[in-house]
């Protein structure tokens, strides 16, 4: 059975930056290999166009079968889009400490009253630079996918 739209379905994945390096995978082995966390290591399940993950993987599992493999290159515009500069913020450092509760630095996770987050940039002078851009956005990424099961969710009640 070839997976289709509105199918749920089950992919083990591994994902990599154009330099190989693997930055999500649901393969504890490969976590493990390439010190990444092994929380979370699940296979992604969603079904089939729905907008659960990435336009770019919904896009890549059509027409597979289950037990089958395939690597997929895909652009930021299929993935989380280019990087914008409009999400790119300045704050002066003594607004930024009372918001934040605490004095900025570099590589400091944040998360805004709106419910973006992103990451200190910069400490410049009396300013801090804060990017709410996806940590993916304006990345090409490289995934290798694997069906495990798919549930068709268009089948008949008649079939036999």
């Amino acid at each position: 059975m070839s997976v289709e739209d509105s199918d749920r379905i089950v992919v083990e994945y591994i994902g990599r930056f154009a330099d190989g390096t693997v930055f999500s995978t649901s393969r504890q082995e490969v976590a493990i290999k390439h010190r990444l966390t092994t929380e979370g290591c699940d296979p992604l399940v969603f079904t089939v166009g729905s907008e659960e993950v990435i336009e770019g993987l919904d896009q890549a599992v059509r027409g597979l079968s289950t037990g089958e493999e395939t690597t997929v290159e895909i652009p930021p515009e299929a993935a989380y889009g280019p990087v914008r500069n409009d999400r790119i913020r300045e704050y002066d450092c003594e607004t930024f400490e009372g918001m934040v509760g605490e004095p900025p630095s570099v590589g400091l996770h944040v998360e805004a009253e709106n419910g973006l987050h992103g990451d200190v940039v910069a400490v410049r002078n009396n300013t801090v630079e804060v990017d709410f851009n996806h940590e993916l956005a304006g990345k090409t990424l490289y995934f290798e996918l694997q069906i495990t099961d798919c549930q068709s969710t268009t089948e008949s009640i008649y079939s036999d």
